[in-house]
């Protein structure tokens, strides 16, 4: 077998193996729905395809996977170029590094883990076109180890980030950082109720619509506590490989 007929098999595999994880996971999803007495495809999936290939977005766009989030701006940004005549909606969902706001404004549709005026500010100033869709990242547990602003200063944040001209707040995120499915359930609630908060304050509450919260392991306790987004990165693609 040539090296190209072999190169084709392993797409071929591929695609197979991709679309498996995306009928098991959307499976997953829809049945939290029902158990939580939910609407059909109130909750939306997000591809979360950092170090994964474009081959691999590619393959999963053409499955009818279109929201796909990304942690690293050059290795996004190459991606995105790669696969620009695609309609897909780019997330990102790393840290982020105030020099790297312009280059997230102008690459980006969705910011998921803004949690400071400056980042806010910078992401305005930068932004070209239509507002950039922005969450606010809440550290809900207060947690050392994760990014996030303390649910004490989320008001102030949201209000100030209400008034940038070139931003729309459509909600708000977190990565909870449990010891038991007990206190990851008390997370999640207690996001809920910051949400349903601020939305209720919201000058355009229409469009404060997305709790994204929730991954591969706590899917169904996300759904039940409210998330509209969950964020599935291992068990959609597979294993990541080790990060230079």
């Amino acid at each position: 077998m040539d090296q190209r007929k072999a190169h084709r098999w392993q797409m071929m595999d591929r695609i197979t193996q991709l679309k498996h994880h995306l009928t098991a996971i959307e499976h997953a999803i829809q049945t939290a729905e029902a158990n939580a007495g939910r609407e059909k495809q109130s909750v939306r999936l997000l591809a979360v395809s950092k170090t994964k290939p474009a081959t691999d977005i590619e393959a999963l766009y053409a499955l009818g996977q279109k929201c796909f989030g990304e942690n690293y701006v050059q290795e996004a940004a190459e991606k995105i170029n790669k696969l620009n005549e695609l309609d897909i909606e780019w997330h990102f969902i790393g840290h982020i590094q105030s020099n790297k706001t312009k280059q997230i404004a102008a690459t980006f549709d969705w910011v998921h883990t803004v949690d400071r005026k400056k980042i806010a500010n910078r992401l305005s100033e930068a932004r070209d076109g239509k507002p950039l869709n922005i969450l606010i990242q809440v550290n809900v547990d207060l947690a050392k180890t994760k990014s996030g602003i303390a649910p004490s200063e989320l008001t102030d944040l949201a209000k100030f980030i209400w008034n940038l001209p070139n931003l729309k707040l459509r909600g708000l995120m977190s990565i909870p950082d449990p010891e038991s499915d007990d206190q990851l359930k008390q997370s999640h609630h207690y996001l809920k109720i910051l949400f349903d908060n601020l939305k209720r304050d919201h000058p355009t509450p229409e469009i404060f619509d997305t709790l994204s919260m929730g991954m591969t392991h706590d899917v169904e306790l996300a759904v039940s506590e409210g998330s509209t987004m969950v964020r599935i990165g291992t068990a959609l693609f597979g294993a990541r490989a080790p990060k230079e």
